[in-house]
């Protein structure tokens, strides 16, 4: 295996962050409900780990600005154009996958 050095590593884990983003936005067809059954996170999760990343920094950070940086919008506004609701099959899905506390 190549041997990277940490910036290197960061630099790369970045920019393979920034893509997954970008490619999200671009997928406003595949549902967040759609991301959990598969995958177990969507685009929700990976603004709540952004705000807890920038968080364990010391930067404070709201719920709704990781998650427009997420979406590229406010999250609303998203909502309004691209969420659709569930199916029963989809709920579903969701309530059978979901962590178990």
């Amino acid at each position: 295996m190549t041997k990277l050095s940490q910036d290197q590593q960061t630099a790369f884990e970045a920019a393979a962050f920034r893509r997954l983003v970008t490619h999200l936005r671009e997928r406003s067809d595949v549902q967040n409900i759609d991301l959990m059954n598969l995958a177990g996170f969507c685009r929700n999760c990976l603004s709540n780990w952004y705000r807890e990343a920038a968080e364990a920094s010391g930067i404070e950070m709201s719920k709704e600005e990781s998650r427009e940086i997420i979406y590229g919008m406010p999250y609303e506004e998203w909502r309004a154009r691209h969420q659709t609701e569930a199916s029963a099959e989809q709920k579903a899905a969701f309530d059978h996958n979901r962590p178990k506390e």
